[in-house]
């Protein structure tokens, strides 16, 4: 076997090893995930990449320009793993993000950016792709919303086309936190009085409406929905999720993609998760892992659940230009992200 061929299978076979009670539920499972047009298959082994480069709860996904696939995990010797599309190590950085969350890619005149949450560290955290830390946000003064910066947990970051920005503080008061395109904070909505409930916005994206009105669309957790503002926090309308748990939703082409964290989650912390794809107007197309997607004759989403035993706590995903798709895991064992070819 040829050197690098034998590092490779050795670091994957470490890596199987760690994880193979995982491994083999994945393994039992049907090859064809999904339904309809949206029908994926596993690639074995993609991304493990065994002791050398580490991972804990793997929280955020992104892919950049060059379609490297970049993992935000809490494990804190490599917190960012940057994959080339076949699986393999790039590079790694990052020591300081005990609480590592969100995952925002931007482009800032022209340089694609990070924007970083940690849960732990109750901050924001601007970066270039490479790890140079640009900037940290703090809580600001919110006029007394917070009394202690501890009840502050931000899990995501929303970007606006002008470069301004919305922070989710999802895991804390359930607020919004808005700046301004200099990075500076402007204010402050949703939370409790503003008809946000707790274990709500998690995660979520910036979507234009048919008229181009920037509309924020959040990923409600435990509330099992997604929840559509306005840009002043107006609420404008809701998707009904029965049977998931959204964490993030991404967008590519036309079509939304929804990581549900599990079927019963918090009742069942052991339930398993699957990945919904939506279509234009938030209709469920596909349940990857998951059950077929029903409507009643009135347009209700019957409640849906995991099927296959693929995935364990779906967090965030992305999709490449082939139309793969990338799934990264919270408490899954320290399991690496999944990749799925489109079939």
């Amino acid at each position: 076997m040829h050197p690098i061929s034998r590092r490779r299978f050795l670091r994957r076979t470490s890596a199987a090893v760690a994880s193979s009670a995982f491994l083999r539920a994945r393994a039992a499972s049907p090859e064809i995930l999904g339904q309809g047009e949206f029908r994926y298959r596993i690639v074995p082994g993609w991304g493990n990449l065994g002791e050398s480069t580490p991972v804990n709860d793997c929280h955020g996904l992104a892919i950049d320009r060059e379609e490297h696939v970049i993992l935000f995990t809490n494990e804190t010797r490599n917190n960012v793993v940057v994959y080339d599309k076949h699986g393999e190590l790039v590079h790694k950085w990052g020591t300081t993000f005990p609480g590592a969350h969100g995952l925002s890619l931007v482009v800032e005149d022209g340089r694609e950016i990070l924007y970083l949450t940690d849960l732990n560290r109750h901050v924001v955290a601007k970066a270039t792709t490479d790890g140079t830390i640009l900037r940290e946000w703090r809580l600001p003064d919110t006029g007394g919303k917070y009394t202690k910066e501890d009840d502050y947990r931000p899990s995501w970051t929303l970007h606006r086309k002008d470069g301004g920005f919305f922070v989710l503080d999802g895991y804390g008061k359930d607020y919004i936190l808005q700046y301004a395109a200099d990075g500076s904070y402007t204010r402050v909505f949703g939370g409790a009085e503003g008809g946000i409930v707790h274990w709500g916005p998690h995660g979520g994206m910036m979507d234009g409406l048919p008229d181009g009105t920037e509309t924020l669309l959040i990923a409600m957790s435990d509330q099992q929905h997604l929840l559509r503002l306005a840009t002043d926090g107006t609420q404008l309308g809701r998707t009904e999720m029965p049977g998931g748990n959204p964490r993030q939703i991404r967008k590519h082409g036309r079509n939304y993609f929804v990581a549900n964290l599990g079927d019963n989650w918090p009742k069942d912390r052991d339930c398993r998760g699957f990945v919904s794809v939506l279509d234009e107007k938030l209709r469920v197309l596909s349940n990857v892992g998951g059950t077929p997607p029903e409507y009643t004759d009135d347009g209700k989403l019957r409640p849906m659940a995991h099927r296959e035993e693929v995935f364990r706590h779906p967090h965030d995903l992305a999709v490449d230009s082939d139309g793969s798709l990338y799934v990264a895991q919270f408490a899954s064992g320290k399991t690496y992200p999944i990749k799925l070819e489109r079939v």
